[in-house]
């Protein structure tokens, strides 16, 4: 796809948005573009729609799957930190998270960015963080969008949102209702806060860039180096888990945390019951909840707690699950089981 080789318009510099900045990100950002390609792209970057030739041979009933989400204000860290090419990781991560709770598989992906100024070297930055996301999730960037807003937004900020459309049978789509008493939950365990609750960790640690770079032993590297820790792509490795198990439902512990997401993939009647013993906490979580004097109860409804995916089976296949998962490279341990009640979650 190529650009009008003479667009260039001054008057629209002089308000604020230099159109051949655009053009040099999109040149700039092109080679981390390709690397994302899958056999259903049909064409480059740079035309008015991302094409996608969807594979559903062998499937009876295809359907769509779609999720969209951004960053949040984790994306302030990456501000002060000088730090651009991980938030886009986090982009895609939580779009393709929550599609594969269904069972479907991530096909494509787009990004869409605004700025106050577009930098190019700093929006290729940004994709090639959306790349490899993308690559982690086995889903092709088909396109994207760089609004420049000068006068919404300070020259050095920006904001990064995503959408991505996924592919399963009807027929293979999770059905929580058959979940019963007794079936087992497993953890997936998170890379760290993911991309959720950080209004509050920004809160908590008064967020700047001294405080950014001290170092604590409890995390093994600087408190900005932990937060900024990438959101686990958790798509592989359920993908392989889909067909080694029958699994039942896959619940993404986001923003709400065990509270609010956990019952999102229950029937009626049933609650998960997790022994508080069971939850392998992560580090950074027992310090945001010292340093905020942070109630627990606050802490499982707002964080993940180091539980990044939740997937729910019958307690004779848990030993396969955990295997499958652990050979997909994820860690997994059994968290709780699913109890008669109608109280959605039990942290005891």
């Amino acid at each position: 796809m190529g650009h009008a080789k003479n667009s260039f318009s001054e008057s629209y510099k002089k308000a604020g948005v230099d159109v051949t900045a655009g053009y040099r990100a999109v040149d700039l950002m092109k080679q981390y573009v390709a690397r994302t390609a899958t056999a259903g792209v049909m064409e480059g970057i740079g035309g008015f729609g991302g094409l996608f030739r969807l594979d559903v041979r062998g499937m009876e009933s295809p359907v769509l799957v779609s999720g969209t989400d951004g960053v949040g204000t984790k994306i302030k860290l990456a501000f002060i930190m000088d730090k651009h090419d991980t938030v886009g990781i986090d982009c895609v991560a939580m779009c393709v998270n929550d599609i594969i709770c269904c069972g479907a598989k991530p096909q494509c992906f787009l990004d869409y960015i605004a700025c106050g100024k577009n930098i190019p070297e700093k929006i290729a930055a940004i994709v090639s963080g959306v790349a490899e996301g993308c690559v982690q999730a086995g889903c092709a960037l088909v396109g994207g969008e760089t609004a420049e807003h000068p006068g919404l937004m300070p020259e050095d900020e920006y904001d990064l949102a995503g959408f991505s459309v996924g592919l399963v049978d009807e027929k293979k789509i999770l059905r929580p209702d058959t979940q019963k008493a007794g079936d087992v939950l497993i953890a997936i365990a998170s890379s760290g806060v993911h991309s959720n609750g950080f209004s509050l960790v920004r809160n908590v640690f008064d967020v700047n860039a001294e405080n950014l770079a001290r170092h604590f032993d409890d995390l093994g590297t600087t408190l900005g180096e932990c937060l900024l820790t990438p959101t686990r792509i958790y798509v592989k490795a359920i993908m392989n888990l889909l067909d080694a198990v029958n699994v039942k439902a896959i619940s993404h512990i986001t923003g709400g945390g065990f509270y609010e997401n956990i019952p999102r993939s229950l029937p009626d009647g049933l609650t998960a019951r997790i022994p508080r013993s069971n939850v392998q906490v992560l580090p950074i979580f027992d310090l945001i909840a010292r340093t905020g004097n942070i109630p627990e109860r606050d802490m499982f409804n707002t964080f993940n707690m180091g539980v990044g995916m939740i997937v729910s089976v019958a307690p004779e296949d848990a030993d396969k699950a955990i295997a499958s998962l652990t050979a997909s490279g994820e860690k997994a341990y059994v968290l709780g089981e699913l109890v008669q009640s109608d109280e959605g979650v039990i942290i005891e």
